[in-house]
């Protein structure tokens, strides 16, 4: 019998669980238990009421001609972890290969077209969410196109996601998510350090 998303989501968290927690002896069965409990509560539960796209539609802004990999796995990642549908918006280049790692991705080769960010500003009212910077590289014209659709998602209140050289973008011009509650940054040290000198200024005034 074919397992429900629900219930595969469910399988594949344990298995990293217990993975985790193979790692670290000193943890009992019982806090494992605790944790997946915690995983359960937050994977929304089948209903014959639902329509596809109603357990969260994500979109991942990245992914240029050098680097595919990192979009292709923030994309495939929302999908495995109970999300409906992913949308990945990526420069053209990169639109062929990401397509073909797998079919389940919604893949708009749109980032380094000069109007890129109303591209992606008319797919935002159908999304629940971005994650920002993938395998996004630092050409110039690519970033200036993230920069507005930062600003655009900003100004529908749409929670972001922001890593990689999102974060870069992030760390040349702080005021881009200064103030905005719906941002979540996940930096590394090095891109915590870059930050930290970013907008210490902020702190001072």
């Amino acid at each position: 019998m074919a397992l429900g998303p629900r219930c595969g989501a469910i399988r594949a968290c344990r298995r990293v669980l217990e993975r985790a927690f193979s790692l670290r002896k000193a943890h009992s069965i019982k806090d494992m238990e605790n944790t997946l409990q915690l995983v359960r509560n937050i994977i929304p539960p089948l209903s014959s009421t639902k329509h596809k796209g109603q357990d969260g539609r994500i979109g991942v802004v990245g992914g240029c001609q050098e680097y595919t990999g990192a979009p292709y796995f923030a994309a495939i990642s929302a999908l495995k972890v109970g999300a409906d549908l992913s949308h990945v918006f990526c420069a053209s280049a990169a639109a062929p290969v990401i397509k073909a790692y797998s079919p389940e991705l919604i893949v708009h080769p749109v980032l380094d077209s000069p109007n890129a960010v109303h591209e992606v500003e008319k797919w935002l009212p159908r999304l629940h969410a971005l994650v920002v910077g993938p395998g996004l590289g630092r050409d110039d014209a690519l970033l200036r196109n993230v920069q507005g659709i930062l600003e655009v998602s900003k100004a529908r209140d749409i929670p972001v996601v922001i890593d990689a050289d999102g974060l870069w973008l992030v760390a040349q011009q702080p005021a881009l998510i200064h103030g905005y509650r719906k941002a979540v940054l996940t930096p590394n040290h090095v891109e915590f350090s870059r930050l930290y000198d970013a907008v210490r200024p902020y702190g001072q005034r």
